[in-house]
């Protein structure tokens, strides 16, 4: 058994120096730790499997496709335009903010939940005030720990240390015990990231981060690009006029003036324009082509131009559902050496071309009787849907951009208060325990796909973050194999031997700063039920009280700052701000330190010994 705790002792070692060095991702260094306790012997199958099942990962998981369902409803940025109205756009007062909201939620429900909610949230903020997320998401994980020792219920570690009092025959905690301590504790935490963890987290550029989540520009800036505002224009089509009752593909007005419809304003709606759209009364068509044969068009018509309402980009390109993209011909493409209305791309495709880009030349005048040719890339609008549709001719084109995710945005429109619904239900659910977490959890994930909110099964599968899923699957059976080899017991007892004769403070710092290491790498709840016995313990063997030692397990447990597998709230950020193994030691360690110090000294004034 000793050679297993030390053959236990030098993996995790190495785990840590591999994780810290960032060389490969944490996911896969996890895994290859869980391979070396299987393969030395130190558990067997069964328990290296484990922590795949286990309902924290499970919930997890679950937690994701919520968080993805709030995402593609809109929900989170109306969340999120909710706090910046609150906060406004300085970024020390967003924090604040965001982190004062968290710590708040999390002192009655999970901090997982909790986090995994405002995920979103804070993404869809932080990019629509230009500040890349990273700013943010280690300050709102780090927040949902701080606000977890406000209550009894707000982490699982207080539950623990406060059913251990009930087995040894002694009071446990009430409702409120944790919440002067946790107050103390949510206050220095705070002061600390507004004033100096700032400094500490990642200097990103928002321009990295786009970069990194899409790597295209958007509609409104490929609009912009080719500068389509100066070739569209808005005519309203009077009572008279002939063309009322007729559809598009009748009136042929590409071959007889070189215009095209793009979309209709019809009673304040916009209706995207296809070959088989009626023309209205007091329609507004927006059509695309030069200006001489626009004024053709209006002639021959009886139309009138608004020339007080000329359109602008946001309004002609920026309207939802519908999405501009660049696309490609690949080399073998049946489209060369056609031109566009040979290819009948509008009827066969059901988008609009809008403008042809050759070798950086913008073309936006008579391209549609331009051959084409490899290299070239086509300007298209259209609704999500067919650009999706549109993507799967992999032969012929190759869409640049994600027609898929912005489909599934498409898609979920105005779904944003069920979605809402659904969260508020499953928060109510959790803080009342009605049903156990991991079921109101995955009931949640259920009703998001049930819903629409996500679009189907393989919507909710590509929302979960399965690195931070394995991750954690992965390490859970580390804290199997260190309580297995004795490994836990063998330093916390020699621990308390060694400190106990310098008196309770000593043993209250050992016992902090040795339950905050362990809880960096094995679940807060397991290091608390491994230390909880061992404090209450020491201190009858010292003949003190209990009631300190073990508030310290609790908040020691859930201090869990300094490595992103040390709480599933650092595994939920870690992969959605970019972040590195040494981001959280950069920042998580000394304010680990400063509340070890803070807990040291106001704790025992609290609850004496």
């Amino acid at each position: 058994m000793p050679y297993q705790m030390w053959v236990t002792f030098f993996i995790l070692i190495f785990t840590t120096v591999l994780f810290v060095w960032g060389r490969w991702r944490a996911d896969l260094v996890a895994v290859a730790s869980l391979l070396c306790l299987l393969l030395a012997g130190i558990i067997d199958v069964k328990e290296a499997l484990a922590g795949f099942s286990d309902s924290v990962v499970i919930m997890i998981a679950a937690l994701f496709i919520v968080g993805g369902g709030i995402f593609r409803t809109g929900l989170a940025k109306m969340m999120g335009n909710s706090l910046l109205r609150l906060a406004g756009n300085n970024e020390a007062q967003l924090l604040t903010v965001i982190m004062v909201t968290v710590a708040i939620f999390s002192g009655f429900m999970s901090n997982t939940g909790t986090v995994a909610v405002l995920l979103p949230v804070i993404v869809s903020l932080s990019v629509n005030l230009n500040i890349h997320p990273s700013r943010f998401l280690i300050p709102l994980s780090f927040a949902s720990s701080l606000g977890g020792v406000l209550t009894l219920i707000g982490t699982p570690p207080n539950l623990v240390v406060s059913q251990v009092l009930v087995k040894y025959g002694l009071e446990p905690f009430s409702f409120f015990d944790f919440t002067p301590m946790g107050i103390v504790i949510l206050v220095c935490g705070l002061l600390f990231m507004v004033f100096i963890g700032r400094s500490l987290l990642p200097q990103t550029t928002i321009a990295d981060y786009q970069q990194k989540r899409t790597g295209f520009p958007d509609s409104l800036n490929l609009a912009n690009l080719y500068q389509l505002s100066d070739q569209v224009y808005p005519i309203r089509v009077g009572r008279d006029s002939n063309i009322v009752g007729k559809r598009l593909l009748e009136l042929k007005f590409p071959a007889t003036f070189g215009i095209y419809v793009l979309h209709i304003e019809r009673k304040g709606k916009h209706i995207l324009a296809g070959p088989e759209t009626m023309i209205a009364e007091n329609d507004i068509l927006f059509v695309q082509g030069a200006r001489i044969d626009m004024q053709k068009l209006i002639n021959h018509y009886g139309l009138f131009l608004l020339s007080d309402r000329m359109s602008k980009s946001e309004k002609v390109f920026n309207r939802k559902g519908i999405g501009i993209v660049e696309v490609l011909l690949t080399p073998h493409s049946s489209l060369l050496n056609q031109t566009i209305l040979d290819t009948r791309f509008r009827e066969r495709f059901k988008v609009h071309v809008l403008g042809l880009n050759r070798r950086g030349e913008m073309l936006l005048k008579d391209f549609t009787k331009e051959k084409l040719k490899f290299g070239d890339a086509l300007l298209v609008e259209g609704s999500w849907e067919d650009i999706e549709l549109l993507a799967q001719e992999a032969k012929d084109v190759v869409v640049v951009g994600q027609p898929k995710e912005e489909a599934s945005k498409a898609a979920t429109n105005g779904k944003a208060p069920v979605a809402a619904l659904i969260m508020v239900a499953m928060l109510v659910t959790m803080t009342l325990e009605i049903l156990p977490a991991v079921t109101t959890i995955l009931v949640a994930a259920f009703l998001m796909v049930l819903t629409g909110c996500l679009r189907n099964l393989e919507e909710a599968y590509s929302s979960i973050n399965w690195e931070s899923v394995v991750l954690i699957a992965a390490m859970l059976p580390m804290a199997t194999a260190l309580e297995k080899t004795g490994g836990v017991t063998f330093i916390s007892e020699r621990l308390v031997q060694n400190l106990g004769v310098y008196g309770p403070i000593a043993v209250l710092a050992g016992i902090y700063f040795l339950t905050n290491i362990f809880s960096q790498f094995i679940s807060n709840t397991a290091t608390a039920v491994l230390f909880a016995p061992i404090a209450i313990t020491a201190a009858t063997n010292m003949g003190v009280s209990p009631y300190p030692l073990l508030m310290t397990v609790s908040i020691a447990a859930s201090m869990a700052f300094a490595t992103p597998v040390a709480s599933p709230t650092n595994a939920l950020v870690m992969t959605a701000g970019g972040y590195k193994f040494i981001d959280f030691v950069k920042v998580g360690l000394p304010l680990q330190v400063m509340i070890g110090i803070i807990t040291l000294i106001v704790l025992p004034l609290l609850f004496p010994f």
